[in-house]
């Protein structure tokens, strides 16, 4: 039986909650949140948004919100493969059949009109890169590699190491570099084996140490010292901008997802916990643990939040994560209890705070199982 076929079987078995989850689909389940099995309360969560993505979620030409592009298909796709789906289960059949129908000429795999060419190539590589068996997409995915190594920020855009462009990525093949859009690429190249040997990863963690707020050999931004409390902002390139605002000084503001982005990006490129840089960041993200909001944004991109904590803290590589305070977080049972607590009774989750698109059921269900596929009991 296929992970989905299990799946709607457990979805039969748990089917008075179905009901009365799809009476009053505007409402968080609080039944949900007091269920005691961890693992009854994990698979649950996880088939009622299959279920949702599978049945509300998806179009008739298998994209998810694919007027946005095909990077949240991508993201969906990576998604529900990460918590069990196979390659042969429909709704993973029909999302493949779409994404390849957006396979480019140059490599990348995007919409023609897409501005964000390198966001959904690299969103859509995981994808495949999860679903690759017996080496059905290697020739795909070795061009979509070559396509967004290409548009990186380096020596083929005429800059040099010491330009604070240098490395990154941006959304577009000439869009100015952040810290997210670097963060996804190298989830990208991680995805298809590539280590901290690779040189593309390389050149993006010059990027990604730049985007801290930390003195250090490894950050020349005239940023540095304004802050200095080891937090990251959103890119240092284009003058410097953080989504948190400045500080009197003209210092960006660290906030916690582009922390936590930061975090495993140096993670992924190698660099070791002994680091300045990596103590740095964990000391702020120790100051500001937090699953209410996303630290220095409030509501503002929760749920990329929550995702991008769950990978940072797996791979950091530690089962409890002690704050500032002292206290040692099981981080994993406190992240899988606080999506029990929002998810909807329709089985989806959404932001009430709309900016990065986190309006979008099937975006935010992708980020989501992300999370949760990190938080297995």
């Amino acid at each position: 039986m296929s992970s989905f076929g299990k799946y709607a079987r457990w979805s039969f078995m748990l089917g008075s909650v179905i009901v009365l989850a799809a009476a009053c689909p505007g409402n968080s389940d609080d039944k949900l949140a007091k269920v005691t099995n961890p693992a009854q309360q994990y698979q649950t969560m996880v088939n009622r948004a299959v279920e949702y993505l599978k049945v509300r979620g998806q179009a008739d030409d298998g994209s998810f919100s694919g007027a946005a592009g095909v990077g949240p298909t991508g993201l969906v796709v990576t998604a529900l493969v990460s918590v069990g789906a196979t390659a042969e289960d429909p709704v993973v059949v029909k999302a493949l059949k779409y994404l390849e129908a957006n396979v480019q000429p140059d490599g990348g795999i995007y919409k023609v009109e897409s501005k964000h060419r390198n966001y959904d190539t690299c969103l859509v590589m995981v994808a495949f890169a999860s679903v690759n068996k017996n080496g059905k997409y290697d020739a795909l995915i070795k061009k979509a590699e070559a396509f967004v190594k290409d548009i990186q920020w380096d020596e083929g855009e005429g800059k040099e190491k010491s330009d604070l462009f240098y490395g990154g990525a941006g959304y577009g093949s000439s869009s100015r570099p952040d810290l997210s859009n670097t963060s996804f690429m190298i989830d990208a190249l991680k995805s298809l084996g590539n280590g901290p040997e690779d040189e593309a990863i390389q050149k993006a963690l010059q990027f990604v140490s730049r985007c801290q707020n930390l003195e250090s050999p490894a950050n020349n931004s005239p940023h540095a010292a304004k802050v200095n409390d080891g937090g990251f902002y959103y890119t240092v390139a284009g003058g410097g901008e953080s989504k948190a605002g400045n500080e009197e000084n003209g210092g960006l503001r660290s906030y916690g997802s582009m922390t936590y982005a930061g975090l495993k990006s140096m993670i992924y490129a190698g660099v070791s916990k002994d680091d300045p840089r990596v103590k740095a960041a964990t000391e702020f993200l120790r100051k500001n643990y937090d699953l209410d909001s996303n630290p220095g944004m409030g509501l503002q991109g929760l749920f990329y939040y929550y995702h991008t904590m769950a990978k940072a803290l797996d791979a950091f590589g530690e089962e409890f994560f002690t704050d500032a305070k002292g206290v040692k977080h099981a981080w994993k049972d406190e992240l899988r209890m606080k999506l029990a607590t929002l998810q909807l009774a329709d089985g989806s989750w959404v932001n009430e705070n709309t900016r990065w698109m986190e309006g979008d059921p099937n975006l935010v269900c992708g980020y989501a199982l992300l999370a949760l596929s990190f938080c297995k009991p």
